[in-house]
């Protein structure tokens, strides 16, 4: 098992610092998951800024949540998915969306399958999908600019996701009623 340091406001290097201080701020704790990317100050610079501009996105609450989700889910991020279901709480997302999302069942609306199923291919096939592909996204209300979120919403998961796998980044408490394990296939 591999870990990588948790910096505090104390320990973080000085470039790094303004970020935990906004992000102590904005969360009233500083999360384990910004105190390992205090590491590399650019990369919680990164992290931070893909956070808002996709937070801001033309998604709404549930579907900002069925994003992060799929992705965190796909790529099994024990850190992340805790998480954000508490994320999605605070957000008044409703519960069925979140409890699908992390038991990998489908989604209670067409759209929101929809929203699922073109994140998971994305994901999965690393950028490649088909114009089918699209056509049905688009079919449901969604366009080109969903797609190019969609990505941008990876982006910020990326960084979260593999930070937590190669740091084992611990859930922070407030999370820990929300602890989740992949299914074993």
């Amino acid at each position: 098992m591999t870990s990588l340091k948790i910096y505090d406001m104390e320990t973080a290097p000085e470039e790094s610092k303004p970020f935990l201080e906004k992000s102590l701020k904005a969360n009233g704790m500083i999360p384990g998951l910004h105190g390992v990317l205090a590491g590399a100050p650019g990369l919680l610079a990164a992290y931070q800024t893909l956070h808002e501009l996709f937070a801001n996105s033309s998604f709404d609450n549930e579907e900002l949540t069925v994003v992060w989700q799929t992705i965190n889910v796909e790529h099994e991020c024990h850190y992340c998915v805790p998480a954000h279901t508490g994320i999605a709480n605070m957000m008044k997302v409703n519960p069925k969306i979140t409890e699908a999302l992390r038991n990998e069942t489908a989604m209670p609306t067409a759209k929101l399958q929809a929203l699922h199923e073109i994140v998971l291919k994305i994901v999965r096939n690393r950028g490649h999908v088909s114009q089918e592909d699209l056509d049905a996204f688009y079919a449901v209300g969604y366009g080109q600019r969903q797609v190019l979120e969609i990505i941008l919403g990876l982006s910020q998961k990326i960084i979260s996701n593999y930070t937590n796998h190669i740091a084992n980044t611990p859930v922070d408490e407030r999370f820990e009623k929300f602890a989740w394990k992949p299914k074993i296939v």
